[in-house]
C-alpha cells in the first residue's frame, strides 16, 4: 500500500490496466531519469470533466514545447479521461495525465530512434476547498523565483516548485508568491492574483509563469461581469500594497489570500472581488 492512497486504484500505463501498486516503468523511462516529460490534472465535477478541452490543448503544446510525439489524438484523449473517471466512485475527481519521452539509454540528447511516449494515467478523488479556506482564506510568503526559464512548459522537472512549496511549508504558510527581477511570477503551484481599487491585475502570460487553465476561465469570467482586469508586469510593491490577493489552481479552484509575509492582506479577509468570482466559479460548477 501507498501512504496517503486508500485501497489499490485502477491506472492506465501504456494501453493496459492494472491496480496502482502492481504498475511498473523502465528505471531507463527518461521521466524517471530526467524528468523528461509533461502531464495534466483535469478536475471533475459530477463525474463532468471541466475545461476538458482547455487542459488538452495545453497538454498538447506542452508535448509539443518539449518535441514528444504525441500519442493519442484528441477524441482518443477524451476516451481514456472518461475512462478513468469511469474506474473511480468518486463524483469529484482530479484526473492526472503524464506522457515521458520514453525509454531509451541514458543519454542527455534525445534518442535518435523513435522512441514510444510512455502514457501514464490516474484519477483521485477530489476534495474540494473547504468552509475554512473559502471563508477565511490562507496565507504566504514570498520568495525568489529561483526556477528555469520554461515556466510555461507543464514539465514534470518540478524540483523548483517542489522546494518553493516546501518553504512555504517551512514558514507555516499555504503558499508562496515568487518574485523575478522584483516582478511576480507564480506560486509553487498555482496562479496569483491582485486587486487594487476594484481592478483585477494578473502578470503577463509569458515563458515566466506557466498560465493555469483557472487563468483564463477567471478572465473570462470578468470579463463578462465588467469587472477590470489587467494583464501586465505587476511589482513587488503592488503586490505587498494590495486590497486583496487570490490565488487559483485547479485543486485550489480560487481562494483568498488574507495573509502575506505575516501581515494582513487589505482588511485581512475576504474582499468584495474575490467573493464575487467565488459565487460565479461555483455557478459555474453547478452548470455543469
Amino acid at each position: 500500500m501507498i501512504d496517503g492512497i486508500t485501497g489499490d486504484p485502477l491506472v492506465y500505463l501504456n494501453g493496459a490496466w492494472s491496480p496502482l501498486s502492481e504498475a511498473k516503468i523502465s528505471v531507463l523511462d527518461r521521466g524517471f531519469i530526467f524528468g523528461d516529460g509533461i502531464y495534466e490534472v483535469v478536475p471533475v465535477y459530477h463525474r463532468k470533466p471541466f475545461r476538458m478541452s482547455h487542459h488538452l490543448a495545453r497538454l498538447e503544446r506542452s508535448l509539443g514545447a518539449l518535441r514528444i510525439r504525441n500519442p493519442h489524438t484528441l477524441v482518443e484523449w477524451e476516451d481514456l479521461v472518461r475512462q478513468l473517471i469511469d474506474s473511480s466512485p468518486a463524483d469529484d475527481q482530479f484526473v492526472y495525465l503524464q506522457v515521458t519521452r520514453g525509454v531509451a539509454k541514458r543519454d542527455h540528447a534525445f534518442p535518435t530512434n523513435d522512441v514510444t511516449p510512455t502514457v501514464f494515467g490516474m484519477t483521485s478523488p477530489f476534495t474540494r476547498p473547504d468552509a475554512r479556506q473559502r471563508d477565511h482564506g490562507v496565507s504566504v510568503v514570498s520568495m525568489p523565483d529561483e526556477r528555469w526559464l520554461h515556466c510555461e512548459i507543464k514539465s514534470t522537472s518540478l524540483l523548483g516548485n517542489v522546494l518553493a512549496k516546501q518553504y512555504a511549508v517551512d514558514h507555516q504558510a499555504q503558499e508562496v508568491v515568487m518574485f523575478r527581477d522584483g516582478f511576480l511570477s507564480e506560486g509553487s503551484s498555482s496562479n496569483i492574483w491582485v486587486v487594487k481599487d476594484g481592478a483585477i491585475i494578473a502578470p503577463l502570460k509569458n515563458h515566466l509563469i506557466l498560465e493555469g487553465i483557472r487563468y483564463g476561465f477567471i478572465e473570462g469570467l470578468a470579463a463578462a461581469r465588467g469587472l477590470p482586469i489587467e494583464i501586465r508586469p505587476v511589482t513587488e510593491a503592488e503586490v505587498q500594497a494590495a486590497d486583496e490577493l487570490m490565488l487559483s489552481s485547479a485543486t485550489k479552484e480560487i481562494l483568498p489570500i488574507v495573509s502575506y509575509n505575516g501581515q494582513p492582506v487589505g482588511a485581512g479577509k475576504p474582499g468584495p472581488v474575490y467573493a464575487r468570482l467565488r459565487k460565479e466559479y461555483d455557478e459555474a460548477i453547478a452548470a455543469l
